[in-house]
């Protein structure tokens, strides 16, 4: 039985995943309980909620159950997108990015962080297959526009950039030196934006009453 009338995010500060469903609902305006986790210790609501025991998890007011950040991302805007975040004409491309982002991006990502546990290769092998990937077209386009799809941020950009901060965040030396200008201006404009700095605010942990 729910305590409470508004929705309830599980959620962990860090994690990209929940950074992009918490970006999504503080831009569409929708007031949500955050129930801030350990990973190491996992309440028991969340569990009961969601077996699969990763975060973000939004729990309505009804009763229902998202359990993927971006099925979170796309019911927050579709109960408000006040600057268009999500556009039709954009819509094929926005998958386009996000499907590489959340397949092999973030593959080579876990093996760039922790390339301890992927030693086929090294971490500059790492680095330099997911910066041809995802780095290098992504500069591409940033060079010719402000935003992955047009003039204006939309659900991809905001889908992809804390996975490309925490990259940036494995070496920020060489992702400061690296040629990729662009990237960093854009990861730059979106991290340092009200509405990034008002998601990140420290939360304390969660324990049931």
């Amino acid at each position: 039985m729910l305590t409470t009338e508004l929705p309830i995010l599980y959620s962990y500060r860090r994690c990209p995943y929940a950074m992009r469903a918490r970006l999504a609902l503080r831009y569409a305006g929708v007031t949500v309980e955050i129930r801030e986790i350990q990973l190491r210790d996992k309440p028991a609501a969340l569990l009961q909620a969601s077996p699969k025991g990763t975060v973000p998890v939004l729990v309505l007011a009804n009763g229902q159950v998202l359990e993927q950040s971006l099925d979170i991302m796309a019911w927050a805007l579709a109960q408000q997108d006040p600057e268009g975040w999500r556009q039709p004409q954009f819509e094929t491309e926005a998958q386009a990015w996000i499907a590489r982002n959340d397949g092999p991006f973030k593959q080579l990502l876990d093996r760039y962080k922790y390339p301890e546990r992927h030693p086929a290769a090294t971490q500059a092998e790492w680095r330099a297959e997911a910066e041809s990937l995802m780095l290098a077209p992504m500069e591409q386009v940033l060079q010719e526009r402000p935003y992955l799809l047009s003039e204006s941020p939309s659900w991809a950009d905001m889908a992809l950039m804390p996975f490309v901060r925490q990259f940036a965040r494995v070496d920020l030396a060489w992702f400061e030196s690296a040629p990729h200008v662009a990237l960093r201006g854009w990861l730059g404009g979106l991290e340092g934006s009200d509405l990034f700095q008002s998601i990140m605010d420290k939360q304390t942990v969660w324990k049931p009453d």
